[in-house]
C-alpha cells in the first residue's frame, strides 16, 4: 500500500495498490520534492474515467514502469473531483502546450511545482521513453528548463483572464444578434447539438439557444432546441432501461456513449428539460424528466440524502458491459416481448456497435409513427414496451455494476438540487419537492458551518478540504431556486449569507471578477478564475446570475453592481467566442429584455404560483406567500391574494388572477 491508502477519495483508493509510491496532493510530499531536489509528477483523473483505468492498469500497474517513476519522480495522486483548483492549474499548462486537454492528465513539474511538459493519456512505452528523457534533461540541462516553467507559469497567470471594463454599455437586440452569428456556424442542423463527435449535451448552450429563440422569436433556433432534445432522448447517450444520460457521445450522432454517468449532467438536464416542457409542452419531456429523477433516487442518492458524484464508465474491466445486450440475452430475457423490443430500440443479432454482436439500445421514430407502421395502437405500443423495459431493468440489476464514486459534493448537490426546484416548478409533483428539500436539509446540517461551506461530505465529520467558488455558486442557486418554489425565506437568506462570504473571501473588486479559490485556501502556483462555460457554467457566470436575482431579491445595489461589472468584463467576448459563454449570454438577455419580479401575495399563493409557472417567462424571478420580509413584498399582505408585476423598480397595479398579470408582462 502507498501514501493513498488513507484517502477517502474513490479515485485515490483504486491506486492504493499500485507499486508506484503514490502520494495524495499535500506538504509531505511537496517538501519531499523540494528536500531531494525531484521533478513531480502531477496526475490527475477521476474514478469514473475509462482512460484513466486503462493507463493504471498499463502503467501505473506495471512494475517497470513504476520503477522508473519512483526512481526519478515524486508521483502524486489528484482526484480532479476534490481539488479542482490543482487541475486547473494543470489543464492551463496542458492547454498551453497543446491546444487540447482531458483525462488523465499527467504534468511534469519542477520541485517547487512549476509545470515544464505534460499531456493526456500515454501508451506504456511511450510514457517510460518519456519519463526518462525528462528526468535527463533535467540533470543536464536544469536552466533550460527553469527558462520553459518561468515561461509557461507566467502563461497559465493570463490564461483564462479578462480585463476590467469600467464604462457601462448599453446593451441591445442587435448585440444578441451578432453573438448569434457566431452561434450559428456551430449549431448541427441535422443531428442537433454542437459540431460532430464527439457531442456533448451542453445544457446551458440548449437553455440559451431556447431562451434566445424565445425571446428573440427565432423559429429556426427553437427548430434547432426541439431536434437536439429530441436526438439526446432518443440516442444511446440516453439510458433507456434505467433512466439518465451518459456523459457524452463519442460519435456525431448521440449513438454510442461514453458510459460513465454523472451527477452534474443529470442535474443540469432535468433543469434543462423541466424548462423545455414549460416552453413547448410534450410528453417526452416530462418521461426524460421522470426518469433522471428516478434514476438518481435509484442509484445516486445516499441514506443521508445527498447525492453521489457518478458511475463508472466500466463494470468488469470493460467499458459499458453493464449496459450492453446481445438480441440473443434479450430473447431470453422478453421471450414473445422481444421482436417489438428489438425493433423498437435496434437490437441486431450482428450488434449496432463496435463490440461484436452487442447493442446500445436507441430510438429513431415516434412512439405514434412506429404504431402505425406496425398496425398497433399507440397505448398498446407503450404498454408493451414500457413492461419490457422494467423486465429488462431488473435482468439488469443481476449483473456486476459499474462502480460507484461516493463523494458527495456541494458543488454538483447544488446543480442536482436546483434541477429537482425546476423540475417540481414544471410538473407540481410533490416527490420532486420532497427529495429537494431532503438533499437542502442535509447540505445545511452537513455541509454548512455558519456561512463556510465544505466541498466534499466527510462522514468522519473532518473538513479540511478547500471549498471553491462554484459550490459556493451552485448552492446559492440552488437554495434561490428552492425559496422561488417555497416561498420560504430561510433558504433566500442563507443564499444572502453564501454569497456575501463570497464576497469576502473570492472576489477581486481590482479586477471585477471573483477568484475560484478563496484568500484562506492554501495558495498555488496562480490564483485562477473560471470565466469561461463549459459541460457545467462557469462559477464566475453562476454568481454573476445570483447576484442579479438576490439584488433584486433584498433591493441591494451592491449585488446588482457587481454582476454589472462581472457581465460588463465579459461581453467584448461574447462575439468572438460565444459558444463558451452561453450562462453570461443568459444575463445579456435578462439585461437586454429585463427582469420580471412576480409577487403573490395572500392565503391562495401557492395556488397562483403554480398556475403563473404553466407559463414560460424565463426573465423573472418568484416571491411572495402568506407573508414575508424582502422589500418588495412590504406592506402587501393581507387575506386577498393578489399579484404584482414589477420590471425596473416599477410595479403595475395588483391583480387578482393570472391573465391579467400575464398583460402587464406581454405588454
Amino acid at each position: 500500500m502507498n501514501k493513498l491508502a488513507n484517502s477517502t477519495s474513490p479515485y485515490l483508493l483504486q491506486h492504493a495498490n499500485n507499486p508506484v509510491n503514490w502520494y495524495p496532493w499535500g506538504t509531505e510530499a511537496l517538501q519531499k520534492a523540494k528536500d531531494e531536489n525531484k521533478l513531480i509528477l502531477v496526475s490527475i483523473g477521476y474514478s469514473a474515467c475509462h482512460w484513466c483505468h486503462v493507463m493504471e492498469h498499463e502503467s501505473f500497474e506495471d512494475e517497470s514502469v513504476a520503477a522508473v517513476m519512483n526512481e526519478y519522480f515524486v508521483c502524486i495522486k489528484v482526484d480532479r473531483e476534490e481539488r479542482p483548483d490543482v487541475d486547473q492549474i494543470y489543464m492551463s499548462a496542458i492547454q498551453l502546450m497543446s491546444g487540447r486537454g482531458g483525462w488523465p492528465l499527467n504534468c511534469i513539474c519542477l520541485p517547487d511545482q512549476r509545470p515544464i511538459y505534460g499531456g493526456t493519456y500515454f501508451r506504456k512505452n511511450d510514457w517510460a521513453s518519456l519519463l526518462l528523457n525528462l528526468a535527463d534533461f533535467y540533470k543536464t540541462k536544469p536552466e533550460e528548463a527553469e527558462e520553459y516553467a518561468v515561461r509557461l507559469t507566467e502563461g497559465i497567470k493570463q490564461y483564462e483572464s479578462v480585463a476590467f471594463v469600467a464604462e457601462q454599455p448599453e446593451y441591445t437586440k442587435a448585440d444578441l444578434e451578432t453573438i448569434m452569428t457566431t452561434w450559428r456556424r456551430y449549431i448541427d442542423p441535422v443531428e442537433g447539438g454542437f459540431g460532430g463527435a464527439p457531442k456533448f449535451p451542453m445544457p446551458a448552450n440548449v437553455q440559451f439557444l431556447m431562451r434566445y429563440a424565445h425571446l428573440m422569436k427565432d423559429e429556426g433556433i427553437a427548430e434547432n432546441v426541439r431536434l437536439t432534445l429530441k436526438k439526446m432522448a432518443f440516442g444511446g447517450i440516453y439510458d433507456h432501461i434505467g433512466g439518465g444520460f451518459a456523459r457524452y457521445a463519442v460519435d456525431g450522432v448521440w449513438h454510442v456513449p461514453h458510459f460513465e454517468k454523472m451527477l452534474y449532467d443529470n442535474g443540469q438536464l432535468l433543469s434543462l428539460y423541466a424548462e423545455a416542457h414549460t416552453w413547448n409542452p410534450n410528453p417526452l419531456y416530462q418521461t426524460i424528466a421522470d426518469e433522471i429523477v428516478a434514476f438518481v433516487s435509484r442509484e445516486l442518492t445516499s441514506p443521508e440524502n445527498g447525492f453521489y458524484s457518478a458511475l463508472d464508465a466500466d463494470s468488469e474491466g470493460k467499458e459499458g458491459k453493464f449496459y450492453i445486450f446481445t438480441k440473443a440475452e434479450i430473447e431470453e430475457i422478453l421471450g414473445n416481448d422481444a421482436d417489438l423490443f428489438n425493433i423498437y430500440y435496434h437490437v441486431t443479432e450482428g450488434g449496432n456497435w463496435e463490440e461484436e454482436a452487442s447493442n446500445v439500445f436507441f430510438r429513431r421514430e415516434e412512439d405514434a409513427e412506429l404504431a402505425e407502421k406496425l398496425g398497433l395502437a399507440v397505448e398498446e405500443l407503450t404498454r408493451r414496451i414500457n413492461t419490457a423495459r422494467q423486465k429488462v431493468l431488473e435482468a439488469r440489476g443481476k449483473r456486476v455494476r459499474p462502480g460507484l464514486d461516493n463523494k458527495i459534493l456541494a458543488s454538483w448537490n447544488g446543480l442536482m438540487l436546483k434541477g429537482l426546484c425546476e423540475a417540481y416548478r414544471a410538473f407540481n409533483k410533490p416527490e420532486y419537492l420532497t427529495l429537494a428539500l431532503k438533499n437542502a436539509e442535509f447540505i445545511n446540517d452537513k455541509m454548512l458551518n455558519g456561512a463556510k461551506l465544505s466541498r466534499v461530505y466527510k462522514r468522519d465529520g473532518k473538513d479540511d478540504a478547500a471549498t471553491f467558488l462554484d459550490d459556493y455558486a451552485n448552492v446559492i442557486d440552488a437554495f434561490i431556486a428552492l425559496y422561488e418554489v417555497t416561498f420560504n425565506e430561510d433558504w433566500l437568506i442563507q443564499a444572502q449569507k453564501l454569497t456575501d462570504y463570497t464576497l469576502a473571501h473570492y472576489y477581486n473588486a481590482d479586477g471585477g471578477i471573483f477568484y475560484y479559490t478563496a484568500d484562506n485556501n492554501e495558495q498555488l502556483i496562480a490564483r485562477k478564475s473560471e470565466i469561461m462555460d463549459g459541460v457545467i457554467p462557469a462559477s464566475n457566470s453562476v454568481m454573476a446570475r445570483n447576484l442579479k436575482k438576490l439584488g433584486l431579491f433584498f433591493d441591494n445595489e451592491g449585488y446588482l453592481e457587481v454582476s454589472a461589472q462581472l457581465l460588463r468584463n465579459i461581453v467584448p467576448h461574447l462575439a468572438k467566442y460565444s459558444t463558451a459563454y452561453a450562462n453570461w449570454t443568459m444575463l445579456l438577455l435578462d439585461e437586454v429584455f429585463g427582469t420580471y419580479e412576480v409577487a403573490i401575495t395572500g392565503n391562495d399563493a401557492e395556488a397562483k404560483r403554480v398556475e403563473m409557472e404553466q407559463n414560460y417567462i424565463p426573465n423573472k424571478i418568484m416571491l411572495g406567500g402568506k407573508d414575508g420580509s424582502l422589500p418588495l413584498l412590504a406592506e402587501r399582505f393581507n387575506s386577498d391574494t393578489r399579484i404584482f408585476v414589477c420590471r425596473d423598480k416599477t410595479c403595475g397595479l395588483p391583480v387578482y388572477n393570472i391573465t391579467d398579470a400575464l398583460k402587464q408582462i406581454n405588454n
